[in-house]
């Protein structure tokens, strides 16, 4: 089976069978993603690289490294460090799901650091009612990106497309903004053009996603990013046909198969 971040630069192969998926709500994860990330496994002897030419790792803890395309910014594997490998197995590798290409025939088995969800969404089952908040504060998981926004965030949707896909390695959630009044502290953002003409911003030293551009101007940025709380809730999810088919949506929001206007 094989895999690839948005740009093609990362290519690689796995050889069944590979583990159910596991999503994770861990800051990390959501920094990297944008949303929350998830992830299957093989063990190393079971993957290979086929094309690595833009793969950049970024060592995120002293037990594990993440992977990313440093031109489209895409999160596609997450490797433990020796004496850090799960279970009584040896070295693997853990890899996006959403970068497989194709059906994948796994389903999510478990959600795991759910205490450190964002508030703008549960885990599982319907957001909770929106929090209280004036100025919104978010970075990039290695500092090198540190933003603020006003707040509350309002209003954020899901887009399952297979562009987002690709990037976040799942699906992403972001929230419009007016560009002008955001804040940089700090700022080291590398900028991907989409086909659409659209621009997407990552940090090219962790591969955080950070913020997108339509071809328009619209300017959105990507939930996961900010710290509790938020002032915002999670409010549809779209382009459904392009899902993974690992996961199914369970918060009883509005699902589109293209956008809010295909009319269901």
């Amino acid at each position: 089976m094989r895999g690839s971040c948005h740009c093609g630069g990362v290519v690689y192969e796995v050889e069944p069978p590979l583990r159910d998926v596991v999503a994770c709500h861990c800051t990390q994860c959501r920094k990297v993603s944008g949303h929350y990330w998830a992830a299957s496994s093989v063990p190393v002897t079971k993957f290979r690289l086929v094309e690595s030419g833009t793969l950049r790792w970024f060592e995120s803890s002293d037990a594990a490294r993440r992977g990313f395309c440093e031109d489209c910014g895409a999160a596609l594997f997450w490797e433990p460090k020796p004496g850090h490998w799960p279970g009584d197995g040896g070295p693997t590798m853990h890899f996006a799901p959403g970068s497989l290409d194709g059906p994948t025939g796994l389903k999510i088995a478990a959600h795991i650091y759910k205490e450190d969800a964002g508030d703008y969404y549960s885990p599982e089952g319907p957001p909770p009612a929106p929090s209280k908040a004036m100025e919104l504060h978010g970075a990039c998981l290695c500092g090198a990106n540190d933003y603020s926004v006003p707040g509350p965030m309002g209003e954020a949707g899901a887009c399952h497309c297979g562009q987002c896909r690709k990037i976040s390695g799942h699906y992403s959630v972001s929230f419009a903004v007016d560009e002008g009044a955001v804040t940089w502290n700090r700022r080291h953002d590398r900028e991907y053009p989409t086909a659409a003409g659209g621009r997407r911003g990552h940090c090219p030293d962790c591969g955080s996603s950070l913020w997108f551009r339509d071809a328009e101007g619209g300017f959105w940025m990507e939930a996961g990013a900010f710290d509790n709380p938020t002032g915002g809730r999670l409010t549809d999810h779209i382009f459904l046909a392009e899902a993974g088919d690992y996961y199914h949506i369970d918060d009883g929001l509005p699902q589109w198969r293209i956008r809010e206007t295909d009319g269901g």
